[in-house]
């Protein structure tokens, strides 16, 4: 099948048009009429996996390989030293970010894989209400996560409306209506701003709050009838 047929299906299950203007999701390494022979998913692209792909695999990616624009492509660092093995091994890579985000992640994190239910939803944040103690979240958080330890800032004895956007959503800060945001890469200011604001902030994790983009994908292809491998990178962290 070509790299065409295949993203003009991605296409339809979540536009491309929908990404952030700041966002690079779509076709990012080889050519709409190539032919390829196979499809691997993965939320990231790692050293591992390309040179461990054989010939003509098309990988779908969640997070864009080439995000800023490249001014020289120097093969001795990231991301040009996978570009050049993708190159020699006619590898392919579309990515899906931001409008899988607002199509699919969110939601299907919030609640296929937290639990709850999804009372509204803007672009990125999920929102639902109820009522939490903080022990009865945080550990149903670990729980679902696969988290050893929370992050958290303004700490609320009870919660009684909760809001999620997976990956690194801080920036989203203004428009959170809820007691409690669930996101990752919560930065110090940015946690300084929600204390001010009286803010409970949870950080669950990047890695950890979008690895499920494999499984989302993975039952949308199977349901085009396309045979796809899930070829997960790795996190980058370790806790010690």
């Amino acid at each position: 099948m070509k790299i065409e047929d295949i993203y003009n299906q991605l296409d339809t299950i979540s536009p491309f048009e929908l990404q952030e203007r700041w966002d690079n999701s779509g076709l990012l390494v080889g050519d709409m009429e190539r032919e390829v022979k196979h499809i691997a998913l993965s939320l990231d692209i790692d050293k591992d996996m390309v040179e461990k792909a054989k010939e003509d695999t098309l990988f779908i990616v969640h997070h864009p390989l080439i995000f800023s624009g490249l001014k020289q492509l120097d093969f001795s660092i990231y991301p040009s030293n996978l570009l050049e093995i993708m190159v020699k091994n006619r590898l392919s890579l579309i990515a899906m970010h931001t409008n899988f985000d607002k199509t699919h992640l969110n939601k299907f994190v919030f609640e296929k894989v937290l639990g709850f239910k999804c009372d509204s939803q803007n672009d990125f944040i999920c929102k639902t209400k109820g009522r939490w103690t903080k022990d009865e979240l945080l550990n149903h958080l670990k729980s679902k996560l696969g988290l050893e330890t929370l992050r958290l800032v303004s700490p609320k004895n009870i919660i009684n409306s909760i809001a999620l956007t997976t990956g690194s959503g801080a920036s989203l800060i203004d428009e959170v209506d809820a007691d409690c945001f669930l996101t990752g890469d919560i930065k110090y200011h940015d946690a300084m701003k929600a204390m001010s604001q009286n803010l409970m902030m949870v950080d669950i994790g990047h890695y950890e709050s979008e690895k499920f983009f494999v499984d989302v994908l993975m039952s949308e292809l199977e349901n085009l009838s396309h045979l796809a491998i899930i070829s997960q990178s790795k996190n980058p962290f370790e806790i010690v």
